[in-house]
C-alpha cells in the first residue's frame, strides 16, 4: 500500500500516480494536476505555464513557445512572426503590416539611415518568377529586418511575377557587415526567384547627393565627374554590368561621350532621356546608377557596391584633368577589395587570368 502525499489515505500502487516526485491517489491527481499537452508529463496545475487552450510544463513552455510582444498571446515557435526586433502572433503581425508588405511602385517610407558618414547607398534589387506574394515578401522582410529596419518591398510593373527589394540608405560598411544580404539572397533562391537569369531584373544603386559634398556647387562638380567616368569607360562598365546591349538601351542608356566633365553634365542635363539612363539624374536627393543586371549571387552584389564606392571616390577626390588623363588600368590600381577583384577577373576586366568556371558562373 502507498500513502497519498496530499490526502494521506493509503492506496494500492496501481491506484496512484507519480507527480513531480509526489505520490498521489487518482482522486487527488484529478483535481490538482494535468498532463502537459506537448510532452505528456503530469504536472501540478499551479505549475502550468500554458493558457486557456493548453497545459504546458515549464520546460515545454521555454522550449517551444513565445509570447507575442504586443498582445502577450502564447504562440508556438513555428507560428511566430518577426517584425524588426519584435516577435508577434499572426493577428498582431497582420495589423502592423496592414499597409503592406508589398507597396506601390511610388511608395517612399520615412527613411532610416544606417552607418557612419554621408556616403550612403540605397539598393533596389529586382527579383522575378517567384510570385508577387505577400507571404514571400513577409519571409524576406523577416530575415532582412530581424535586427533593424533595413528593407521594404515594392511592386514593379516591369517584372512578370516578382518583387522589388529596396533598402534604406546604408553606408558601404553597413551593407557588407550588418545588412544580412547572404540570408536574404539565399531565401529568395529558396522561394524560386530569379534575377540575373531573367530579362526583366535590374540592380540599381542610389547614391545620396550628400556623398558628393555639402554644397550644391560641389555636388554638381562631382556628379559631372561621375557621369564622365561612366561614359569614358563605357565598354568596361557595360561588361561589368552583365547587361546585353539591348537591355542597356532599354533600361539604362548612355548619354554619349563629351570632351570633359563640365560638357558631359551639361549634355546629360539637356538630354530628353529621362530616368532610363545609366546614371539617372532626375531624383532630388540621389544619383541612381541603373546599369547593373540583377543578381542573387552575394559576391556580385558586394562587388557592385564596392565599384560604386570607387566611382564616388574618383568623383570626389580627383580633378577634371586627372580624370581625363586616367586609364582603366590606373583605376584598377586603386582596387584592393578581394570581392571586387574576383568579380573583375570573372568579367575579364582585371587581368587575363583563368577563373574557375563554376565560381564565375552567375546563379539566379
Amino acid at each position: 500500500m502507498y500513502t497519498c502525499d496530499h490526502c494521506g489515505e493509503e492506496f494500492p500502487l496501481e491506484e496512484t500516480l507519480l507527480v513531480e516526485g509526489d505520490r498521489l491517489c487518482r482522486h487527488c491527481a484529478a483535481g490538482l494536476t494535468a498532463l502537459c499537452d506537448e510532452c505528456g508529463t503530469r504536472i501540478y496545475l499551479e505549475h502550468d505555464e500554458g493558457d486557456s487552450n493548453r497545459f504546458l510544463c515549464p520546460a515545454c513552455r521555454e522550449r517551444y513557445y513565445t509570447r507575442c510582444d504586443r498582445c502577450n498571446t502564447l504562440i508556438h515557435n513555428e507560428n511566430v512572426y518577426e517584425y524588426g526586433n519584435e516577435y508577434l502572433c499572426e493577428d498582431c503581425y497582420d495589423e502592423v503590416c496592414s499597409e503592406g508588405p508589398i507597396h506601390d511602385y511610388d511608395y517612399v517610407p520615412d527613411l532610416v539611415f544606417h552607418g557612419k558618414g554621408l556616403r550612403k547607398f540605397g539598393v533596389e534589387l529586382e527579383i522575378d518568377e517567384g510570385g508577387k506574394s505577400r507571404s514571400n515578401a513577409n519571409r524576406l522582410l523577416g530575415i532582412a529586418n530581424r535586427d533593424a529596419v533595413n528593407l521594404y518591398v515594392k511592386s514593379d510593373g516591369s517584372l512578370d511575377d516578382g518583387l522589388e527589394l529596396v533598402t534604406h540608405p546604408m553606408s558601404l560598411e553597413y551593407h557588407l557587415h550588418e545588412m544580412p544580404w547572404e540570408a536574404v539572397l539565399d531565401e529568395a533562391k529558396q522561394l524560386d526567384y530569379r534575377s540575373h537569369s531573367t530579362n526583366t531584373c535590374g540592380l540599381h544603386v542610389h547614391i545620396s547627393r550628400m556623398a558628393f559634398g555639402c554644397t550644391y556647387e560641389t555636388q554638381e562638380e562631382c556628379i559631372a565627374r561621375l557621369v564622365f567616368f561612366v561614359e569614358k569607360f563605357w565598354p568596361e562598365l557595360l561588361r561589368f554590368s552583365r547587361r546585353t546591349q539591348g537591355q542597356i538601351n532599354h533600361w539604362a542608356a548612355r548619354y554619349g561621350m563629351k570632351l570633359n566633365p563640365k560638357d558631359q553634365i551639361c549634355h546629360a542635363k539637356n538630354s530628353c532621356a529621362g530616368r532610363y539612363t545609366a546614371v539617372n539624374l532626375t531624383n532630388a536627393d540621389t544619383v541612381e546608377i541603373r546599369m547593373f543586371r540583377g543578381t542573387l549571387k552575394l559576391n556580385t552584389l558586394i562587388a557592385t557596391l564596392q565599384l560604386v564606392d570607387h566611382l564616388c571616390e574618383v568623383a570626389v577626390c580627383m580633378s577634371d584633368q586627372e580624370l581625363q588623363d586616367m586609364s582603366w588600368f590606373d583605376f584598377l590600381d586603386q582596387v584592393t577589395e578581394p570581392e571586387l577583384i574576383q568579380y573583375l577577373k570573372e568579367r575579364r576586366l582585371y587581368v587575363n587570368e583563368p577563373v574557375n568556371t563554376y565560381d564565375a558562373m552567375e546563379v539566379g
